[in-house]
């Protein structure tokens, strides 16, 4: 048997790195060892803190979790690695997989993404993040010439301000609180803006702020029949949403936004893994380099959970740095 290690959640607020024992892979599996993985500020501080509702824990789980929530639970959905062992064709190629924080892992071999040569590893650790945003995009259906506002400059926010920025006729604006992300904004080539500042009668207005002064500014921003899209996840936090006044009369559209499923608007002949390949092909923008502000190493992962979790380091994508020391050439095809 042999070992690898992980980060685990032991309780709400306070994690570890556990030595943890990986099967021998299969015929169909394959052995990755991790170069990089991507903290996903937003839903892993709401894990960290112990903040997902009863209700929504078994929709909340990773693909590869261990343990459940509140803790103890092993979490994390942003891993790029290397295919030690594996099908011919994919041994020692570079891949993306939706697995927790952890420096081997041994997977079905259709639960991994082949990185395109052309995306460095340590940008393809956004790959969920712009996947998520391909289904929004998909979701929101903005028409050429749309008025639109992200507002919320995390790591989603971004991602999906990347990618509609780039329909002809737009006018879009990034849209936050935290004047420094303007340099991010600036770099993804879109325009920024603090919300007082924020252009009004938005076609098409995304949320992902996760705040309830973002969804309320969003729905001031939208026009009359506009559209809102819903991004943020608040976990067991109840947001207050203003639907009296003019919400009625202005006869607005509020849609949920989620990657579990992929949007029904493309649901019919798209799967998961065509949205994924196209999210990683998506990633051969340098632009995205921009979303990637800080980097650890991943035996550093329990001081910096509990500092990203707090706000105390601020970040969009954190990047978790591994050694890259290989334990396993004991397998072999």
């Amino acid at each position: 048997m042999r070992t690898a290690r992980a980060f685990w959640l032991t309780e709400p607020g306070q994690g570890e790195i556990r030595t943890v024992e990986l099967d021998e892979p299969g015929a169909d599996d394959v052995l990755v060892r991790t170069v990089h993985s991507g903290v996903s500020r937003g839903t892993e501080a709401l894990v960290f803190r112990g903040e997902v509702p009863e209700s929504q824990r078994d929709a909340m789980r990773a693909p590869f979790q261990e343990g459940d929530f509140p803790a103890p639970v092993k979490y994390g959905y942003l891993a790029v690695g290397v295919v030690e062992h594996g099908p011919a064709n994919l041994v020692g190629r570079t891949v993306f997989c939706l697995h927790p924080h952890q420096t081997r892992f041994v997977v079905p071999a259709t639960a991994v993404t082949v990185v395109p040569d052309s995306v460095p590893p340590a940008r393809a650790v956004l790959a969920g993040a712009v996947e998520t945003a391909v289904n929004a995009a998909w979701d929101a259906a903005p028409l050429v010439g749309d008025r639109i506002a992200v507002v919320g400059a995390g790591m989603v926010g971004c991602c999906v301000a990347r990618l509609l920025a780039g329909i002809p006729g737009t006018r879009l604006q990034l849209v936050d609180t935290v004047p420094s992300r303007a340099w991010v904004a600036e770099a993804l080539d879109v325009e920024f803006t603090e919300p007082a500042g924020a252009l009004p009668e938005c076609d098409l207005v995304v949320h992902a702020s996760g705040t309830d002064e973002g969804l309320r500014r969003s729905l001031e921003l939208v026009r009359t029949d506009g559209t809102v899209i819903e991004m943020s996840w608040f976990g067991d936090r109840r947001p207050a949403l203003p639907l009296g006044e003019a919400f009625h009369s202005r006869r607005v559209t509020i849609r949920s936004s989620q990657v579990g499923t992929v949007s029904p608007a493309r649901s019919t002949h798209r799967s998961i893994a065509d949205r994924m390949r196209l999210a990683l092909r998506l990633l051969t923008d340098p632009a995205f380099d921009a979303i990637v502000t800080g980097h650890s190493a991943f035996e550093d992962l329990p001081q910096v959970m509990p500092a990203l979790a707090a706000g105390e380091m601020p970040a969009l994508c954190h990047r978790i740095d591994y050694d890259g020391v290989s334990l396993f050439s004991g397998y072999s095809n």
